[in-house]
Parts: C-alpha cells; structure tokens; sequence
C-alpha cells in the first residue's frame, strides 16, 4: 500500500469547517478510512482584548485551507477535490504537492509511531479522555491513525469506540 502523507487544500474562506464534515462523511459513505486517515482544519488559542477584558479564543491558523492526511490515488484525488467548497489542492497545475516534515513541525502534528504492546483480542483499560477507566476488549486496531476500536456499554448496548494508542493500556 502506498504511503499518506499530509496535503493542502484550498476551500472558500469560511467553509474550511463544511469541508472538513463533507470530506468525514464522503470517508465514512464510500469506506475510505484506510486511505483518507485525517482531515484537519488547524486551530490556535489567541488571546483578545474585548471591552479590556483579556479572553481567550481559538482562530484558524490557516483561514481558507483544510489539512488532509491521505494516499493519493485517482479515487481520493476526485472525493477530496469534488468535494462542495473545496477548491483545488495547493500545488503546482493539477498535481498535489504533499508537505515536508520539516513543514509540519511547526504545526504540531506528530507522524512517528507509537509502539504497543496489546493487539486485537486483548483487554485494555482507557486512562485519558471521557471513557478514563472504562475496561474493554480491542475490537480492531488502526496503526496509521494510531487507535484502537473497543466495545464500551452504552445505554445497555455495546457500541464501538475509537481510542488513541496513547489513551489505552494493557489490563493486568
């Protein structure tokens, strides 16, 4: 399988958000998780003086572009591209230009890889996020989003939940 590397999108200023939800969805309708593994509309906290009250807000670092982690192929070229509010990738003509290590750095974006020590099957304990200290059993595992699927109780019925690598441990 070929190698996801993170590329530019160029959308109308104001629909970086829309994009996002429509490219999420077209991932989930046409089931290209393993292909397209992240979309992503990056945020910074700036902190803004309102009626001399300092307050605290998030604003779009990139107004009018969205992040996507993704293999380029002819099939996720045309979802992404085709998608309402998008358009066209950052890149010389029509060719997609993935970017540098060196340029994702300073966004914070991490791409090395966690190593584990559980695999499918095994029981796991959550230790961050809203389900800290639930229990469960690793239904499948993800390595290029870096998670983990384990079946939680919910309103009396097991539902699937997706787990950062970082957030899960191995049962004792």
């Amino acid at each position: 399988m070929a190698e996801a590397h993170w590329y530019v999108v160029h959308t109308y200023s104001g629909y970086e958000n829309k994009v996002k939800a429509n490219i999420d969805k077209t991932i989930e309708n046409r089931h290209l998780e393993d292909q397209i593994l992240e979309v992503r509309v990056p945020m910074q906290e700036v902190v803004e003086m309102k009626n001399g009250a300092k307050k605290s807000v998030s604003k779009k670092m990139f107004p009018g572009y969205v992040l996507i982690n993704m293999v380029m192929n002819d099939d996720t070229w045309y979802v992404v591209r085709n998608t309402r509010g998008v358009t066209g990738f950052v890149g010389p003509g029509s060719k997609p230009v993935p970017l540098s290590d060196a340029e994702m750095r300073p966004l914070g974006i991490k791409t090395e890889n966690v190593e584990v020590d559980f695999a499918e099957g095994d029981a796991v304990v959550v230790t961050g996020g809203v389900w800290k200290d639930t229990i469960g059993v690793i239904q499948t595992m993800n390595h290029s989003k870096q998670s983990v699927t384990i079946n939680v109780e919910l309103f009396g019925r097991e539902t699937p939940v997706e787990i950062s690598f970082a957030d899960v441990k191995l049962m004792n």
